[in-house]
C-alpha cells in the first residue's frame, strides 16, 4: 500500500508542477470574486443572499472546473505516449494496473481539491460580503425533497450530485486517454463528448423511446432530483435508478482503460 501511495504522489507531482495546474486553482478563486464584484457594482448595493449566490457562483464554476478535469484526465495516460515517458515508468517495479489505478485516484484528488476550493470560496467569500442569510427560500426549490431542510444539507447534495458528475466525466476522458497515443487527440474527443453529450441526449429524448433514459448523459444531472424533477422529465426515472446507471457505465469506462493500457504494445 506504501508503495501504491508512492505512485499516486509521484502522479500527483505530474500535475502540480506544472504551471497551468495552478493557473486552473487560480480561476477557481478568481471567477466567484468577478461574479459577486459585477453584482455589486450593478446592482449598487450588497444585499443579495448568500446561498443564492453561492449557487449560482457553483454553478459556473462547475463548468469550468469539469472542463479542466477532462483536460487532465484525457492528457493523463495519451500524454505519457505522445512524449515517451511512458518507457520510463513501465520499467519500474509496478504492473500497469497500479500504474494506471494511480493515475486515475490522483485525477480524482484533483477533480476533489478544485470542489473543496469552489466550497470554500464561494461560502467564504459571500459571507463576508452579504452575511449568512437565514432565509433558505431562494435557494431551495418548493417541490425539492430537501425543502424546509437546512440549507447546508441542500446545498452538501448539491456538491455531492455535482462531484458524482464529475466523476463519471473524468472517466470518460480517461478511457479514451488510455485508448489514444495522442494527447491532443484525447483531450480534443473528451471535450466534444462533453459537449455535445448532453444536446446528443435532449435530441434522443425527443423521440420519447423507453431506452433514451439509459444513455449516459440522461442520467449525469443528478442535480434535478434537489429541484423535484428528473433529468428527462417524461421517463419514469429516480435517483436510484439513475445512480445505478452511472455505476454500470462507471465500471465499464473503467474496464475498458484498463484492458487497453495492459495490452497496450509500448514498444513503438
Amino acid at each position: 500500500m506504501a508503495n501504491f501511495w508512492k505512485l499516486v504522489q509521484n502522479e500527483n507531482m505530474k500535475i502540480y508542477r506544472r504551471i497551468r495546474a495552478w493557473i486552473m486553482l487560480g480561476f477557481v478563486v478568481f471567477v466567484p470574486v468577478l461574479i459577486s464584484a459585477i453584482y455589486i457594482i450593478a446592482s449598487g448595493d450588497n444585499d443579495a443572499n448568500n446561498w443564492e449566490m453561492m449557487k449560482l457562483e457553483t454553478t459556473i464554476l462547475y463548468q469550468l472546473i469539469t472542463i479542466f478535469t477532462v483536460v487532465k484526465a484525457a492528457d493523463s495516460v495519451a500524454g505519457e505516449f505522445s512524449t515517451g515517458t511512458i518507457k520510463l515508468l513501465l520499467i519500474r517495479p509496478w504492473s500497469r494496473s497500479m500504474i494506471l489505478l494511480s493515475k486515475f485516484v490522483a485525477l480524482l484528488l484533483f477533480a476533489l481539491l478544485q470542489m473543496a476550493l469552489c466550497f470554500v470560496v464561494t461560502w467564504g467569500l459571500n459571507a463576508a460580503l452579504f452575511g449568512i442569510s437565514s432565509d433558505s427560500s431562494a435557494v431551495i426549490p418548493a417541490f425539492s425533497p430537501v425543502a424546509g431542510d437546512s440549507v447546508w444539507v441542500y446545498i452538501g447534495l448539491l456538491y455531492l450530485y455535482l462531484f458524482i458528475a464529475q466523476v463519471m466525466i473524468l472517466s470518460v476522458a480517461f478511457m479514451l486517454s488510455a485508448a489514444f497515443r495522442s494527447g491532443g487527440l484525447a483531450i480534443g474527443l473528451s471535450i466534444f463528448v462533453l459537449l455535445s453529450g448532453s444536446f446528443i441526449t435532449g435530441m434522443l429524448s425527443l423521440t420519447e423511446k423507453p431506452w433514451v433514459k439509459y444513455v449516459l448523459f440522461a442520467n449525469v444531472d443528478l442535480t434535478s432530483y434537489l429541484s423535484g424533477s428528473t433529468p428527462l422529465p417524461e421517463q419514469n426515472m429516480t435517483l436510484g435508478f439513475s445512480l445505478a446507471v452511472l455505476a454500470g457505465y462507471f465500471i465499464v469506462f473503467n474496464l475498458v482503460s484498463w484492458l487497453v493500457f495492459v495490452r497496450r504494445d509500448v514498444a513503438a
